[in-house]
């Protein structure tokens, strides 16, 4: 709880908050109710300005825009999500065999990561969708793998950092088993490490979603996606500039929020800066009259 007052203590976690609350309410009511059938095409509607009853107007099918981004929030969270279990996974999975094992896998293990963390994670997705196709599962994929890879590289080195700590050897030596000193001891302490990458990493995969999709490469183009809706008005821009603006600014808010929330968590858990804030706060000199 304390870190979580500390969280909300700070501006950038505050937006943070405010940004991922927003976009879980959203994708919650689109699934009950959106002003419009997002799929449904109006000829009359046409390059509608935003008004009412369409607020953010319509596109050149008479989609309403409004309707097509709450849609398209459920895919963001979902492709998030999904890529966040996925570098989850295999993060700690990698961290844990380049970790605690025998040596040479160990080494194996680093070699590995460090030959994959040279590939951007958006590159292997591309890469990955270019072989399987466009989808959302193969985005989730390729992004949770790839930056699975970037997890495993910063928990890695925490995680022996830890593992030489009084409490883990004196675990050891009370008989507990790697998994069990795993579990209880060294994860719960490279948690705020691993939570803020996964942050992070979360950000990318909105990032990586949108602009698979615009390129052809990750949602299909009958599923509601910011990315998809970006690339039909892309063409549109000279003439109906404001409707990509709706979609641009979805996709800026939502990566900007998870990366200041990111920033947000490795400051509110480092336990260095909540020792020194309160000192801070108590030294600051006051207004002379």
């Amino acid at each position: 709880m304390s870190t979580l007052r500390r969280l909300w203590a700070l501006g950038t976690g505050r937006f943070g908050i405010l940004i991922v609350v927003s976009l879980v309410v959203v994708a919650l009511v689109s699934l009950v109710w959106t002003p419009f059938d997002p799929a449904a095409v109006d000829a009359r509607a046409r390059w509608s300005d935003p008004s009412w009853p369409h607020v953010l107007g319509t596109d050149n099918n008479g989609r309403d825009i409004a309707s097509l981004l709450m849609a398209g929030t459920r895919t963001t969270i979902v492709v998030a999500v999904g890529a966040g279990v996925v570098a989850s996974v295999l993060g700690i999975a990698l961290a844990a065999l380049g970790s605690l094992t025998a040596r040479w896998i160990r080494e194996s293990v680093a070699v590995l990561v460090d030959i994959l963390i040279a590939f951007p994670v958006l590159i292997i997705a591309m890469m990955i969708s270019a072989v399987w196709g466009g989808s959302l599962a193969v985005v989730i994929w390729a992004v949770g793998i790839g930056f699975g890879v970037n997890i495993a590289r910063v928990t890695r080195p925490e995680l022996r950092r830890v593992m030489q700590s009084d409490f883990v050897l004196a675990g050891r030596a009370s008989g507990l088993t790697t998994w069990q000193n795993l579990t209880r001891h060294l994860l719960p302490n490279v948690a705020p490490v691993f939570i803020v990458q996964l942050s992070w990493g979360m950000a990318v995969a909105v990032l990586a979603e949108a602009s698979l999709s615009y390129l052809g490469f990750g949602a299909p183009l009958t599923q509601p996606s910011w990315g998809v809706l970006l690339n039909d008005l892309q063409a549109y821009i000279a003439v109906h500039p404001l409707t990509v603006v709706w979609p641009g600014l979805a996709i800026t808010l939502t990566v900007l929020g998870l990366n200041l929330l990111g920033d947000a968590l490795r400051e509110a858990a480092d336990p260095t800066l909540a020792e020194r804030a309160p000192a801070a706060r108590t030294h600051v000199p006051g207004v002379v009259a």
